[in-house]
């Protein structure tokens, strides 16, 4: 009995710790870097989000919540500055130094970009390219620089505080190198993306339980317990393969506010479904057509990258496999914990009815955030 009290604490402290993560969340943060190598030169554009700029260089300046293109254009030369000084290009015969050019406004799906006119001059046409990015890492761990590279061959990378650094020989184009970079950022998408997670927590808890009248009782079948939540893992998985695919490849166009309002809303009826039964059979349906919705929250990050069908196919596949991989963990982490409480009461009432009815609130919380283009900060 002790031991099951104390499993089931772990699994409240996990399902109340993913809540608290998730109420903190915000919009992902991510920046444009397309770069092109002809000969000694390397030119390009780099978009980067007006709300990460003035996170860097507050730069509404009046304060009165909006960003002007007058505020823009008067901060022009500082944020060159922070551009180039968060990127360096050199070459196996040293440094390629780094100039600006035209600043203008773009428009992503998530919102307004500065776009910067990048242009660089190399000593001699390079064989070897590496980038070194070093864009907001302080403030924000979960920023990634979404890069595209034509460097004899359409090449593409993610950097984040862990691979901040990229290098690439001009006549070597590695694709397996790019599958694995795309399968690491899966499997983060699910580990990091604090709304994937949490949905995914909203599923797992009543996992190993069964509908009982008005309450739960603990599932007899282990087997049967254990394929239910394979299921649904695989369904979720694919359906956001679908839909991520499908906007990606420009198929589907969605506006990114409504796609992560509707995120937040698939939380709210997962958790609010675990206290009041509306899908008691087959939730591997829930969890495909929620799939959908979640798969198109991030599909405008491989959009914008605007990589050759090939290539962008490569990132695709690697991309599930890493989001199918991430979620088999989780649950593998997950269920055997849930298994060996399932019979407490603590479990029942005191895990899976707390936990989420947290999840309903955090989820309506983050829904009116999305919904209404509602930030903490008053400015976004």
């Amino acid at each position: 009995m002790m031991a099951a009290r104390t499993v089931s604490g772990l699994l409240l402290c996990v399902a109340l710790l993913a809540a608290s993560w998730t109420a903190a969340a915000h919009a992902p943060s991510d920046s444009f870097l397309r770069l092109d190598a002809d000969d000694a030169t390397v030119t390009g554009r780099w978009d980067i989000a007006l709300r990460d700029l003035h996170e860097l260089l507050t730069l509404d300046a009046d304060g009165n919540g909006a960003i002007t293109w007058g505020e823009v254009r008067s901060s022009r030369d500082r944020i060159a500055a922070t551009a180039l000084g968060a990127l360096r290009v050199t070459s196996g015969a040293g440094d390629c130094p780094l100039e600006s050019g035209a600043l203008r406004i773009v428009e992503h799906s998530d919102g307004p970009y500065a776009a910067l006119a990048l242009r660089a001059e190399c000593d001699e046409a390079p064989e070897t390219l590496t980038l070194d990015y070093d864009l907001l890492f302080d403030l924000d761990a979960a920023h990634r620089g979404l890069l595209r590279l034509d460097f004899g061959g359409a090449r593409s990378a993610v950097f984040s505080p862990s691979e901040p650094s990229v290098s690439y020989e001009r006549d070597r184009v590695a694709p397996g190198a790019m599958f694995l970079r795309y399968l690491r950022q899966g499997a983060w998408h699910i580990w990091a993306g604090l709304d994937h997670l949490l949905f995914l927590l909203c599923l797992l808890l009543p996992a190993v339980l069964q509908r009982h009248g008005d309450g739960w009782r603990a599932a007899p079948d282990g087997r049967t317990a254990f394929v239910d939540v394979l299921r649904v893992v695989t369904a979720f998985t694919l359906a956001h393969a679908l839909s991520l695919s499908a906007a990606a490849l420009d198929w589907l166009q969605l506006p990114s506010r409504w796609v992560e309002a509707g995120v937040a809303a698939t939380i709210v009826f997962a958790a609010a479904n675990n206290l009041v039964p509306m899908v008691q059979r087959r939730l591997w349906m829930l969890a495909f057509g929620f799939g959908l919705v979640h798969g198109a929250g991030y599909a405008g990050v491989l959009a914008g990258l605007g990589l050759p069908t090939g290539t962008l196919a490569l990132a695709l596949l690697g991309f599930n496999v890493g989001v199918e991989g991430g979620q088999i963990l989780i649950a593998a982490l997950f269920m055997p914990l849930a298994w060996l409480a399932r019979y407490t009461q603590w479990y029942r009432h005191g895990v899976v009815v707390p936990g989420s009815v947290l999840a309903v609130l955090v989820g309506l919380w983050w829904l009116l955030q999305r919904l209404f283009n509602v930030r903490l900060e008053g400015l976004w």
